[in-house]
């Protein structure tokens, strides 16, 4: 079969929102900015992250699952790490909690909305989502173990007093979360990668339409180059989209202020435009019947979002003042519990309607409405 070239202009849109919003974040880092210049940012904010979806899926095509859907949530947790251990760094005391706040929120976003409208999109598309169980009922193990070591765990221990974990606590979770998580990336990729592969489906096997699973596989991957490319500018594009959520969360901060809502909310919209790249594309994934991709991406990114942060912020705490909040409060222990009977019970059949992704965007739902009135 004669290979297809992916070409990329310098013109394509998908090359200049990238370019152009790290442009917007370099002339609007550490400035006030007025009214117009935050509604200019946010609009660069959107565009990277829809270029960002599209270089995503051209990396993924070239390396295949479950490769693809893990270079997108390694890449946009590495730098959700940074914008975390930055926002800390500047926050002083106030900040003390944001780093429990962003994963638990990452975690109610991957679990329940990125799964919630994954299946329900696969549903209404063949009546049934299908997808392994045996790889996605291991990652949500993963993700409910590495949650109630770094989340709950913390809100019980008595070596300090509140939600804190002493030193030798929090260098224990560190080290565990990284173990899981390099465990994990090594049953997904090499020992049982075909338990993380898309379920071949009577739409996947069909190419007539040229829009099923099997005319993707069919279709030639990029060129090397092509993806190399894409590559970089996903990069770029992730840094557009965690740097200018950054430029704008002061006027989101002073938005919250005005409502007289919870700080907490600020953690939250900030997850929800961070996360935005990996939602679509989880949704693009699920409109090709490739459900299981869907979940890699959610379960994934929960993963890593845990399991990176963690032991990062274990070690920005060395040189950060100020106490390191980590335990959640009683109503958050609920909805992850919540979440992860749930999640179980969707994923052991390896098969899900509308029913059960209606059942997990009512519990992301339920966060969201908590978190503004809780």
């Amino acid at each position: 079969m004669r290979r297809a070239v992916l070409r990329l202009p310098a013109t394509a849109w998908t090359v200049v929102v990238p370019l152009v919003s790290l442009l917007a974040l370099v002339l609007s880092w550490g400035r006030d900015l007025p009214g117009l210049a935050v509604a200019v940012v946010a609009a660069c904010l959107a565009g990277a992250v829809l270029a960002a979806v599209h270089h995503a899926e051209v990396v993924a095509h070239r390396v295949g699952e479950p490769f693809g859907s893990l270079v997108l949530a390694v890449a946009v947790t590495v730098i959700e790490v940074a914008l975390i251990v930055t926002l800390m760094a500047d926050g002083g005391d106030k900040t003390a909690s944001l780093a429990r706040d962003t994963v638990f929120a990452a975690v109610m976003i991957t679990c329940n909305g990125i799964v919630g409208l994954s299946l329900l999109v696969g549903a209404l598309r063949n009546r049934v989502a299908v997808f392994h169980p045996e790889g996605s009922g291991a990652a949500l193990a993963t993700v409910a173990t590495l949650a109630t070591l770094s989340l709950v765990l913390p809100t019980f221990t008595t070596s300090k007093p509140g939600p804190e974990f002493s030193t030798a606590q929090l260098a224990f979770a560190a080290v565990a979360s990284l173990a899981l998580y390099g465990l994990f990336i090594a049953v997904q990729t090499v020992r049982h990668r075909d338990y993380f592969l898309p379920v071949a489906t009577a739409t996947a096997t069909a190419t007539g339409d040229g829009r099923g699973a099997g005319a993707e596989e069919h279709a030639a991957p990029p060129s090397a180059r092509a993806a190399s490319i894409s590559l970089a500018l996903l990069f770029v594009a992730l840094v557009a989209v965690v740097g200018d959520a950054k430029a704008v969360s002061p006027s989101i901060e002073a938005g919250v202020a005005v409502a007289g809502l919870p700080q907490a909310v600020v953690g939250v919209v900030i997850a929800l435009l961070v996360l935005l790249p990996e939602t679509l594309a989880a949704v693009r994934a699920a409109r090709r019947d490739r459900v299981q991709t869907s979940l890699n991406l959610a379960y994934g990114s929960s993963i890593a979002s845990i399991g990176l942060t963690i032991p990062a912020i274990a070690l920005a705490s060395l040189w950060l003042s100020g106490p390191l909040l980590l335990g959640l409060g009683p109503v958050h222990m609920v909805l992850l519990a919540l979440t992860v009977v749930v999640g179980a019970l969707t994923v052991v059949p390896g098969r899900a309607t509308l029913l059960q992704g209606g059942v997990h965007l009512v519990i992301l739902a339920a966060y969201l409405f908590l978190a503004v009135s809780p």
